[in-house]
């Protein structure tokens, strides 16, 4: 039986790339040809909802009331490369992802995802790392809606590492709102190194948003263990801080020189 479950698995995540495939085609001819971002935003958005519908997965979300109508931050966990097409997928389309600037390596999906609004944060080069933090700031000053992987990267283990402060730099600078997010189903689907993904339910929960209002808002790295607080309270997941296990890390990333 349980030969039959993998071939099945094995199946559908063939089907899942299929599907990918002809959402991100679909997108390209969308930034390509559409003169606006206002458009490219919705279409893009639209076609991330498609993958997730198409495939049969879905997504749960609750808490949507918590994001502002205006401009805000929302930050979220990080456990797949799923994450960023679901957080694509289920925000408001107005919403700019900040994306690690080694995509600007790969000139396919650079053009992709600059014309669908995304910004990038060079982590290993310290002039590209300044410019590209004066940009995201002078984004969220000027108001844009954004939305962050603080932790960075991603790792098989389960669990919250730290947050790192860039995106609730940008967030006291622009006075924005914080708006955490707890994503869960997406390791499951997809974990670290693996090439096929599995069916899982996946659900986002967006957590009541941190304010000017709130203490934690006048120091940036308060305010992302505030953030990473909230996320963990719901995400039912280890603090890897707690357990000494945080993954290591090569060079100190971009958004840390935001301040």
């Amino acid at each position: 039986m349980k030969y039959v479950t993998r071939l099945l698995h094995s199946l559908w995540g063939l089907y899942a790339w299929l599907i990918f495939l002809l959402c991100i085609l679909f997108s390209l001819l969308v930034v390509t040809i559409v003169p606006t971002e206002y458009w490219r935003h919705r279409l893009t958005t639209g076609a991330a909802r498609a993958l997730f519908v198409l495939t049969g997965v879905g997504a749960d979300t609750s808490g949507l009331q918590h994001i502002p109508d205006g401009h805000c931050v929302v930050v979220a966990n990080h456990a797949s490369y799923v994450d960023g097409f679901l957080l694509r997928a289920y925000l408001p389309a107005r919403f700019s992802f900040v994306i690690k600037g080694e995509m600007r390596d790969i000139p396919f999906v650079h053009f992709l995802l600059r014309r669908a609004g995304a910004r990038f944060v060079d982590r290993f080069s310290s002039t590209g790392s300044s410019r590209d933090a004066r940009q995201i700031v002078k984004a969220a000053k000027d108001g844009q809606a954004l939305a962050f992987f603080p932790e960075g990267t991603f790792i098989k283990q389960a669990g919250v590492s730290r947050f790192r402060p860039g995106a609730f730099v940008a967030a006291i600078k622009g006075e924005m709102p914080v708006v955490p997010a707890a994503i869960f189903g997406t390791r499951c689907m997809l974990p670290a190194g693996s090439l096929l993904p599995r069916p899982c339910r996946l659900r986002i929960v967006f957590c009541p948003a941190i304010t000017a209002e709130d203490p934690a808002f006048q120091d940036s790295r308060q305010l992302a263990e505030a953030a990473r607080r909230s996320v963990l309270c719901v995400l039912n997941e280890p603090d890897l801080l707690e357990i000494d296990d945080e993954r290591p890390h090569s060079s100190l990333p971009a958004e840390e020189t935001i301040q």
